[in-house]
């Protein structure tokens, strides 16, 4: 791995610094950087411990799949960030499975399981950073699962349309109405009659190409954010 690879490394790993050299180059050499198409799964349909992953391009999403073949989308990830949740032989507390897939063309490194687990076993400061990661993670799925059981769907989908303005910036969220529902936890019929709500109090305009907020003021009113 080249220099342009530890530095990314150091920035995306808060405790690279409290790593030995030779622990440096365990977290280094066993680490591979993986390309996946837009649409790839990453991780969930085989079972298995991927392991920690951290994304170098791209986009990520994290979700359940049900039984029944209903997804719910936990948080997603970009560049930069890491995901433990991943890694559930190493951090044996995770009990459920996730599923991970590529939101966009995503350049992403997977850290070998083996190798975070020995870190973590001789390093109390990996060890940490692993625990705090995952918690981070856990707060994420349950701010996700207070919305799905209490909040009404209204509500629901003004903020997520609102958070998608501040992620991407500009007054329209380029998403067809079948990923809002993926990424709201609902059908996608549920989806189109509420956004079919909103045009009519003139507060979206639904194209082809995506949601248009005509006015950011008024959907925060009514999610009463």
């Amino acid at each position: 791995m080249n220099e342009v690879d530890s530095e990314f490394f150091r920035k995306s790993f808060s405790e690279w610094a409290r790593l030995s050299e030779e622990e440096k180059r365990l977290i280094v050499t066993h680490s591979k950087l993986v390309r996946y198409k837009k649409g790839q799964n990453i991780h969930g349909n085989k079972g298995g411990c991927t392991g920690a992953l951290l994304v170098k391009s791209g986009s990520l999403r994290i979700y359940l799949l049900s039984d029944e073949g209903r997804e719910i989308t936990l948080f997603r990830m970009y560049e930069g960030d890491v995901c433990m949740l991943t890694a559930s032989c190493v951090l044996t507390s995770i009990t459920f499975d996730v599923f991970v897939d590529a939101e966009l063309d995503s350049e992403v490194y997977i850290v070998c399981p083996n190798a975070l687990g020995e870190l973590m076993r001789n390093n109390v400061y990996v060890e940490n950073y692993a625990l705090r990661k995952t918690t981070e993670r856990f707060s994420e799925v349950m701010w996700t699962m207070q919305q799905i059981l209490f909040m009404s769907f209204d509500r629901r989908l003004a903020l997520f349309l609102l958070k998608e303005l501040e992620k991407t910036g500009g007054d329209t969220v380029r998403l067809t109405q079948e990923q809002i529902a993926k990424y709201t936890g609902s059908a996608r019929e549920v989806v189109s009659r509420m956004l079919k709500y909103f045009a009519g109090e003139k507060l979206v305009e639904v194209s082809r190409g995506g949601v248009r907020v005509l006015d950011p003021a008024a959907l925060k009113a009514f999610a009463g954010d």
